[in-house]
């Protein structure tokens, strides 16, 4: 695709049957405009992360997808895929949720606005999101922080330990949509 950027997603769920959510929303990533799935890991398991963690555990995946969407346009439309899913953005931030979608990477993008930072500001922190990413493309570098192997290497044991794989979540690839 001309133009086109490769985006890194992270995506998770622990309300509403966690595994169908994450499938179901891969599916529609794959089928917005002029974006073609690329690649995505195997589910992840771990405990709720942040400042409410008395919640279901969360499955949580990465996918990579080749689009030109630019990346404002694509948090808009990874926040309609979200609201589709039964996800609402209101109340506690690290609430229990039936979906949600993280743009970690555009490209080599730095941006950071009061609606969007990329990379994503917490990715090298969070091994739920870095296990996955390393599970696809472990020589992939985040601006500014280093290679994702490097940065999964920097958390501790417990980090690490905490996030269980879960399974392989295949679904065919689809071609370029318009």
């Amino acid at each position: 695709m001309v133009g086109a950027a490769v985006a890194w997603l992270g995506l998770g769920s622990n309300l509403g049957h966690p595994e169908q959510q994450i499938a179901a929303a891969i599916q529609a990533i794959a089928e917005l405009p002029h974006t073609r799935l690329l690649s995505q890991s195997s589910l992840y398991e771990s405990a709720a992360w942040g400042t409410s963690t008395a919640q279901p555990d969360y499955l949580n995946a990465v996918v990579a997808i080749e689009t030109t969407l630019g990346p404002q346009a694509l948090l808009d439309a990874l926040h309609h895929i979200e609201r589709a899913r039964g996800r609402v953005r209101a109340g506690e931030r690290y609430a229990a949720r039936t979906l949600d979608i993280d743009l970690l990477l555009h490209g080599d993008r730095q941006i950071d606005t009061a609606a969007l930072t990329l990379p994503h500001p917490r990715l090298h922190e969070r091994a739920f999101v870095l296990l996955p990413l390393v599970e696809i493309a472990p020589t992939l570098s985040v601006p500014g922080r280093g290679r994702v192997a490097d940065l999964l290497a920097a958390l501790s044991p417990a980090e690490i330990a905490g996030v269980r794989k879960f399974g392989r979540h295949d679904r065919p690839v689809s071609s370029e949509n318009h």
